[in-house]
């Protein structure tokens, strides 16, 4: 039986939006090879940062670093195979945190509390043509500001693709109890976080504080860390609005199961983590990554503190949320969970 001219086409139509899903999907989580080709840019060529990092004449303290790092890419590839069952392909709303930088061929995908701030303005200054030349020079609220830096969503499904399979890819990850009590201390007992207070601390008060007095539900400047527990881990939340990108699991922020990262840089060992992608990058010898003046910084002694105040319950109910951060970057369960 003749299907009519205007079945074929729809049939055509259709065929050729699944190829394009298809090949969006397959160059996303095609791992990048040692054996990448240059990355051609108009009037510029040069050797992919993936062949800095897995050739052979490297002095021993890089290969040893360089080791350290694709172990933990390999442990993260296990988890994802562990771990995920379900495939899908990404949406461009899924990119936007992916920092493209084009003169240097480098992704990054950002993770609020985890240096962010630090490693936007350094790309600030490797994508300004001299603009500029000191990352602390640039005030931290502008190193934020939209626009300042190019997202990969901003960019045609073929021009994504070429960039995830030649571009050198990071993401910097945290013990995640530890980045999401620095969410708290910093956008709930900071009293200049009005607008953070305005949004989200009203919300809390107001859903999960008896009782409350008309001036914290008007401010919601006093969220206390056992209302923000009970305000993540009830089902309502999530279903009136994605978690905010402070508090949301890295994993849904960055992908690592569907983007293939080269790099896995930690908290912990920020600083020579920062280096060697500077190294790969080829911009060690005139750019340095900030080192951090804090002398509060959130570590594991004072996570323990905030959850000394957390039943076991709400603490069983925390972990399960963040329990797929935990198993993918190989961070262990506190040992001050009572659970």
């Amino acid at each position: 039986m003749k299907m009519p001219r205007g079945g074929r086409l729809f049939l055509a139509t259709c065929l050729g939006s699944l190829f394009v899903l298809v090949l969006y999907f397959q160059s996303i989580t095609k791992p990048a090879e040692a054996g990448l080709k240059a990355v051609t840019r108009p009037g510029k060529s040069r050797t992919s940062p993936l062949q800095t990092l897995y050739n052979g004449d490297q002095q021993l303290e890089l290969l040893a670093a360089h080791k350290s790092l694709q172990g933990r890419r390999e442990l993260l590839e296990q988890a994802c195979l562990s771990h995920t069952r379900k495939r899908r392909v990404l949406s461009p709303e899924d990119l936007k945190h992916l920092i493209v930088d084009d003169m240097h061929g480098l992704i990054y995908c950002y993770v609020p509390k985890v240096a962010c701030t630090n490693w936007k303005r350094v790309l600030m200054v490797l994508t300004s043509d001299g603009r500029y030349t000191d990352p602390l020079a640039i005030p931290a609220n502008e190193a934020h500001v939209a626009g300042n830096l190019r997202t990969l969503s901003e960019f045609s499904v073929a021009e994504i693709n070429q960039r995830l399979r030649s571009y050198l890819k990071f993401i910097f990850v945290r013990e995640p109890f530890e980045r999401l009590v620095s969410a708290y201390r910093n956008k709930f007992t900071r009293r200049y976080n009005t607008a953070f207070h305005k949004r989200y601390g009203t919300k809390i008060i107001r859903r999960h504080r008896p009782n409350a007095k008309p001036e914290a539900l008007e401010k919601g400047d006093d969220v206390t860390f056992p209302e923000f527990v009970q305000y993540l881990v009830d089902p309502r939340t999530q279903r009136e609005e994605p978690f905010n990108e402070h508090w949301e699991r890295v994993h849904s922020l960055c992908h690592p199961c569907l983007i293939h990262y080269d790099v896995v840089g930690k908290y912990e060992t920020l600083e020579p983590d920062a280096q060697a992608v500077l190294r790969l990058a080829g911009v060690e010898g005139t750019l340095q990554f900030p080192t951090s003046g804090k002398t509060t910084r959130t570590d594991g002694h004072m996570a323990a503190r905030y959850f000394k105040h957390i039943s076991p319950f709400y603490q069983k109910k925390l972990f399960n949320l963040y329990r797929m951060d935990f198993m993918l970057f190989n961070y262990s369960t506190p040992e001050y969970l009572r659970t």
